[in-house]
């Protein structure tokens, strides 16, 4: 073995790797790596494969459900089960990195890469959402991310045939240099005709498929390891490039072998590229690989052993076929006009041998390189920081109510955080595939049906990072129960969650207590709503040394079920003289809401009020009320309080409300706080006594607040704007900032 360029204890630093880290390599091999060896272990454990500094925890969430067919960490992607023989395969990951400094490949390349996690399992995409987060939007950089990173997902899920049918933007100065950019897609499949990312069968030929390899992204997951710095921008080779007509072949291809019966398992090509395939897959089957990477197509001549293993170029998947039926997939993958090699063969070593030109220049373990096997796991140290209990001590009778609340409507009208995103969704295909129920009829969950049934997938993606950042363990539970809140308001049922899991430096003691916190909020929500985690992504590191960390954002990606499409139910308000009620208990409280943030500009106050089980009690009672008919809009009350909830509800058909505050409340907190646990309905006259006689059977609490009306915002007699004008103001506001 080419053994002459042994590596270094300050090669394994300037590849990420600690100290003793690099003597643990060594006693694994019995011998001091080379520097493609090195390179191998480098990126498989980094935090961004390993999940080395976040898995003790990870093991601790809810993972076990009666719909659950793939587990977290079993295959690419969870599986739930929607009955009738079909399931939906989904999961969210994030492109924070890549898209902090090349915006457009950042985002794109992260939708091409969701979207292989779903099909490389043999499930159809037939939806896609995001999460997106960015600092002042007055700023031009953030105005230069922002246009590249919603051109990116834009080009890249329109090009590729896919509806983006949800998410939402949020934007906050902690994200000025490490905007996060979080990517879901949602699949069907026939249950039963799934492939698994495995490898076995002694002398079944190993495969690579689709695009040629090239130097893009090599050191893409140790790149996404660390934090983001003035040098990062020479980390730019780490940026994959994608292309999105290139995927769609790909996906086709891949969805037809697998019918062929000849493939063994299959694998698409993400972080670390070749290297993260051929381990993850040998290492469940428990079997090995001869690899020559000789045989890799490859766009650049001359290209050494560690770039052809750890290059992240986009849409290429590996493929283990069984021997005999290589006519088969060759077949299959010459009718798409891709690429379709053999690289290399399964052997029963459970090591992986590779070669360049008949030299062997890494010979490692699998099992010692993977999650679960010999990668290491750290539990790191955390505590809690001082902003916490001085967040504790807000009061908010230190904060003066404002004379004219029709000047903090206008306020939070016009906010980017509360505003209509129609600027970004305009740049996005919903309508693709004709499945989208909820292009036109406004919900507060995505609802898309399923072809040759009357069921529907309800999706959403859900996290206020503010609350998050108040009071993690807390605001990580409102997160899932919003999420569940979308859901059930939409007519849909809640069934599981993926996550993307976006923090600072696990490191630094406070960024990991953060971290801890929101798992802990995030096991005690999805326990109660009988949602289990089905996997996702942790991105640590987005932080940098001149701004500090992120807010905490463990973004919440749910699905839900409708068993019925015609139980969809949508927000908005349908006929003048209907009746308005608020269901759930109204608070006198305004602690990390839009209003005290940006009106007030106070920054420090706890998370808002909320209870768990209250919260999944009106959540069985809104269930109810769509079910039976009851009612004729529902929509939550989230951010930016109920004011802006009941004029969401009226702007879709141009109609008003005419409301009267509650006296135990100030006017301020009622209006425009965000504590939890609220949803609005809309009940015509005919339906109200049916409504009130089925509402006193509950336990939840419900208030009449007033009626639809023509078009004008009315709240205690006073007039507040016509809901033509506040909707221009509210459909304009990004326009206005970003241009057309």
């Amino acid at each position: 073995m080419e053994n002459t360029k042994l590596a270094t204890q300050n090669t394994a630093k300037e590849l990420g790797l600690r100290p003793e880290e690099f003597e643990k390599i060594i006693e694994i091999l019995g011998r001091t790596p080379n520097f493609t060896e090195l390179s191998i272990f480098s990126v498989m454990w980094s935090e961004h494969c390993s999940y080395k500094n976040s898995i003790t925890w990870l093991k601790k969430l809810p993972k076990d459900g009666p719909r659950m067919l793939a587990k977290a960490g079993e295959e690419n992607a969870g599986m739930v089960d929607l009955g009738d023989g079909i399931a939906c395969v989904f999961k969210i990951e994030s492109h924070n990195h890549p898209s902090a400094l090349e915006p457009y490949q950042g985002a794109a390349t992260g939708v091409g890469g969701i979207n292989r996690d779903i099909f490389t399992m043999g499930a159809r995409p037939i939806a896609q959402l995001n999460s997106l987060r960015f600092g002042d939007i007055n700023h031009p950089k953030t105005q230069w991310l922002i246009k590249g990173v919603v051109k990116g997902i834009g080009d890249y899920g329109n090009a590729f045939g896919i509806p983006t049918v949800g998410g939402e933007v949020f934007f906050d100065e902690c994200y000025h240099v490490n905007p996060l950019v979080n990517a879901m897609s949602a699949g069907i499949v026939k249950v039963g005709e799934t492939v698994s990312a495995t490898s076995y069968g002694v002398g079944n030929p190993v495969y690579i498929v689709g695009s040629a390899t090239g130097k893009d992204g090599i050191n893409g997951a140790s790149f996404a390891s660390k934090d983001i710095s003035a040098d990062s921008v020479n980390d730019l080779p780490a940026v994959q490039v994608g292309d999105p007509f290139q995927e769609k072949l790909l996906l086709e291809a891949s969805l037809e072998v697998i019918q062929t019966g000849a493939v063994i398992g299959m694998q698409d090509m993400g972080a670390a590229g070749i290297i993260c395939s051929n381990s993850e897959m040998s290492a469940k089957g428990e079997h090995g690989m001869r690899i020559d990477l000789d045989k890799v197509p490859t766009r650049q001549q001359n290209m050494l052993p560690f770039e052809i293993l750890l290059s992240e170029s986009q849409e290429r998947m590996l493929i283990v076929v069984e021997k005999g039926k290589e006519a088969l997939v060759e077949a299959v993958f010459d009718k798409w006009d891709l690429n379709c090699a053999i690289i290399g063969e399964v052997t029963d070593t459970k090591r992986l041998e590779y070669y360049m030109n008949g030299e062997l220049v890494a010979d490692v373990p699998a099992d010692d390189l993977v999650l679960g096997g010999g990668a290491p796991v750290y539990e790191r140290e955390y505590k809690e920081p001082a902003y916490f209990k001085e967040f504790q001590k807000f009061n908010i009778d230190d904060v003066k109510e404002p004379a004219d609340l029709k000047e903090v409507a206008q306020h939070l009208t016009s906010h980017p955080n509360i505003a209509s995103k129609r600027w970004v969704t305009s740049q996005y295909d919903s309508m693709v595939g004709t499945a989208t129920m909820t292009t036109n009829k406004p919900s507060d969950a995505a609802v898309v049906s399923v072809k040759n049934n009357d069921k529907a997938i309800v999706l959403t993606v859900d996290c206020n990072s503010r609350y998050v950042n108040a009071d993690p363990e807390k605001g990580c539970a409102i997160a899932v129960a919003e999420a569940a809140r979308n859901i059930t308001c939409a007519g849909g049922e809640p069934v599981a969650i993926t996550n993307c899991l976006n923090f600072g430096n696990p490191y630094v003691p406070e960024v990991y207590w953060q971290f801890v916190g929101a798992i802990k909020g995030m096991s005690s929500a999805c326990t109660k709503f009988e949602t289990p985690v089905t996997g996702g992504n942790v991105s640590f590191y987005n932080q940098s040394s001149d701004e500090g960390p992120v807010f905490p954002t463990p973004t919440i990606g749910m699905l839900g079920v409708m068993d019925d499409v015609n139980n969809m139910m949508t927000l908005d308000f349908k006929i003048e003289g209907d009746l308005i009620y608020l269901i759930g208990e109204s608070q006198n409280d305004i602690a990390s809401s839009q209003y005290l943030a940006s009106y007030h500009k106070i920054t420090k106050s706890p998370a808002p009020y909320f209870d768990l089980d209250k919260e999944y009690e009106m959540h069985q009672v809104i269930k109810k009320l769509i079910l039976n008919k009851l009612v004729q809009s529902v929509h939550d009350v989230a951010d930016g309080g109920l004011y802006i909830t009941l004029l969401e509800s009226a702007m879709p058909n141009g109609l008003g409300f005419e409301i009267e505050t509650d006296s135990d409340f100030r006017k301020d907190a009622f209006l425009f706080g965000e504590a939890q646990g609220r949803v609005v309905v809309s009940v015509s006259t005919e339906n109200q006594e049916a409504f009130v006689e089925f509402m006193a059977t509950v336990d939840t609490d419900f208030s009449l607040l007033g009626t639809v009306n023509s078009g004008d915002l009315i709240i205690d007699e006073e007039s507040f704007v016509n809901v033509k004008d506040a909707k221009y103001t509210f459909d304009n506001v990004l326009h206005d900032i970003l241009g057309e």
